[in-house]
């Protein structure tokens, strides 16, 4: 099975997406904890959000994501968790 609904894949509400907290599996930069910070218009009226700007914790640092990104377990963590 493929899709958001996939087993294993982070479940994002993209109308709770505002303030959420992120673990990068990979760190960028050395930075792995990430708050939400803005949720981009959507490209059309009523539709999902396109990107969200994520902010590292540490250096303040702004990266600019799909925010369907978020959803793969191989690249993102719900919550600020240790990852190995």
């Amino acid at each position: 099975m493929t899709g958001p609904d996939a087993p294993g894949r982070n479940r994002v509400d993209p109308k709770k997406l505002l303030l959420g907290k992120w673990t990068a599996v990979v760190p960028r930069d050395r930075e792995k904890h990430f708050l939400v910070v803005k949720v981009l218009d959507p490209d059309v009226a009523g539709g999902a959000p396109t990107k969200v700007h994520l902010q590292a914790v540490l250096s303040r640092r702004v990266l600019t994501v799909p925010w369907r990104e978020l959803e793969d377990p191989a690249v993102w963590k719900q919550g600020w968790v240790q990852v190995s």
